[in-house]
Order: structure tokens, then sequence, then C-alpha cells
């Protein structure tokens, strides 16, 4: 029993935190300048000497990347939630969580660059009673500029409390059976709902610097590994299906073949009917809706494609809720149990 004189300690709640990458507070370069800021600040993200890449970062890229980037995310910005649809769909994730394990349970969200920050929302969680806390990086795929970022980020804040909780972090879940049933189920709709029939589906992976493959980044092999379980859950044969990596940054090698000449490549060869989709990525965001619905989509058809649909992630649509409950589930296993 604790004594009259002692504080008050709330205790004994579980947290469970999404996280994912983030955008700007606004579609405007004055927004996407600070954000851009930090997120090429992280050495996870640009593996190369500091000294060197700040001054290129300040001097250059900070001075004219931000109005190009801010044009981008105006293009896709969700004018009902007034926020950028990764932020809002990441919210609607976490809402729909709320109560599946119980009272106990605390499901918030954070974005490991802009708002909410992820110290931010571990102190809320902690302020709220939560001494066990399971955070869930929504990347299918492990890479250390993904995954590894964000718990890097929560260790180092945890590390400067007194009472640190317990923390545990969600695996890499590109081939969970529940995923790819997920992704089965949302492309398999998507592509029935179509009014032709493609002739490729194109699944484009965000790109990474091939220099983290050969430094042991199992990155490119998950892409991999979660196109081809895809491709069997759909019956597809496999020179229907093709794996490509989009988002390209800077001069170095990156992991090929590159989404965009891969699509100009099919429509000169006469494959004028595409689906594509991104099962890299747990929530639509610029680099699926303004790079791969927009911009590739103007590269296939002015290459001679005839017809190109870009599919959905699975956002908060009800397969992929399910598949978030289940793993998220397992996770929280011995902590709580399932309602």
């Amino acid at each position: 029993m604790r004594p009259d004189d002692h504080p008050e300690v709330a205790h004994g709640r579980v947290g469970v935190l999404l996280v994912n990458l983030g955008s700007p507070d606004a579609p405007t370069p004055e927004a996407v300048k600070p954000y851009l800021r930090q997120f090429l600040s992280d050495p996870r993200v640009i593996e190369l000497p500091r000294t060197l890449w700040n001054i290129l970062l300040e001097k250059v890229i900070l001075k004219t990347r931000p109005a190009r980037t801010a044009e981008a995310y105006a293009a896709i910005w969700d004018e009902v939630e007034h926020d950028s649809p990764l932020r809002a769909i990441t919210r609607r994730q976490a809402r729909a969580l709320a109560g599946c394990w119980g009272g106990r349970v605390i499901v918030d969200f954070a974005m490991r660059y802009g708002r909410p920050a992820i110290p931010e929302r571990l102190d809320a969680l902690r302020a709220a009673g939560c001494d066990r806390i399971l955070v869930a990086p929504l990347y299918p795929q492990y890479s250390s500029a993904t995954t590894g970022t964000v718990v890097e980020a929560v260790f180092h804040h945890v590390e400067t409390q007194r009472w640190v909780p317990a923390i545990r972090t969600l695996p890499p879940y590109h081939d969970h059976p529940a995923h790819i049933a997920a992704l089965a189920t949302s492309l398999g709709a998507g592509l029935a709902g179509l009014d032709f029939e493609p002739e490729r589906l194109v699944l484009s992976f965000h790109g990474m610097p091939r220099r983290t493959l050969e430094l042991g980044d199992p990155y490119h092999c998950q892409c991999q590994k979660t196109a081809r379980l895809v491709g069997e859950a759909l019956g597809l044969p496999r020179e229907r299906l093709v794996v490509t990596f989009q988002s390209r940054f800077g001069p170095a090698e990156w992991l090929q073949p590159y989404t965009e000449p891969t699509l100009i490549g099919l429509a000169r060869a006469g494959i004028t009917r595409v689906a594509i989709a991104c099962p890299g990525f747990a929530a639509d965001c610029l680099e699926t809706l303004e790079e791969i619905a927009i911009e590739a989509r103007d590269a296939f058809l002015g290459a001679g494609g005839t017809h190109y649909a870009y599919l959905p992630c699975l956002n908060d649509s009800p397969a992929g809720m399910d598949m978030l409950r289940r793993i998220l589930g397992q996770e929280l296993a011995g902590w709580v149990e399932a309602d």
C-alpha cells in the first residue's frame, strides 16, 4: 500500500506508438525548409561526411529544394483534414486501433521528422501511466534509414529519463502472413475494379543507395521477398510482376531497376497497360501520391502507354487495420491480451 505522503504516480498502462516518416506542417517553402533540414541532417538518411554534407545542405539544397518540394506537397495536400495525407492517415490508423486491447492500452502516433515528434509522444504516454511501450515503425521492410532511425530516436530519448519504460519495437513485417494477405486482398480488389486488364503489375519500393545493400542492410532482400509473396498470393505469373525502386536522390547509384525509366521502357516496348502499387509504404504520402500517381503516370503515358492505374496503400482500410491489429497484438503478448 502506498503511504499517504507518497507522490501520485501514474503507472500500469501500456502504450502503442505508431511511427511514420513525417511531413511539413503546410505545403509552403517556409514550412518545408525546417522539415527537410531535420530529415536530411539525419546521418542514417544521408551517410556522407558530416562537414561536407552540412555545407552542401545549407548552401545549396535548402536554398532550392523547399520550393519544389512545397509545390509537390500542394498537389496532394488533404484539404478536408488540412494536413498531409501521411499524417492524416497515420492519425486515423491510431484512432482505429484505440480500444482493440482494452482500456489499459493507449494508442498514439508520432512522426520521425516534423510533428508530432517522437519525444513528445513518448513523454505523453509516460505521463498517462504507460510503463510499457510498444514502438511500431510502420515500415514493412527494414532499413537503417527508416526503422533504424526510429529505434535510435526512441532510445536516445528514453535514456534521459529516470524511470525508463520497458520498450518493445515492432520487427520488420515484410513477410508476415497477415501483411501478405492484406496486400493480396487490397491489390486483388483494386485490380478487379479496373476497367482494363493490366499487362504488368509494377511493385515500386522506395529506393536506397546501392551502398546500403553492400554494407549489410537487408532492405533490398526484404523488398524482393514481399514482392514474390504478393505475386504468389495473387496467382500472377512471374513475368507479369515487375519490381522497381523510386525516389533517387543525388549522383550515387541506387537500387535498381529505377521506377520511372522502367515504366518508360515498358511503354516503348509495347506494354501499354500497367497497374502500379507501393507495398513498402503503410500509408499514402508524397512518394506515392505525387511521384507515382502523377509524375510516373505522366512519364508512362508520354512514352506511349495507354492505361495506367495507381493502387493505393493499405492505409486505414479494413484489410490494413486488420493486419495492424494482428501484428501488433502478437508483439503485445504477455503485456495484454486481445479483447
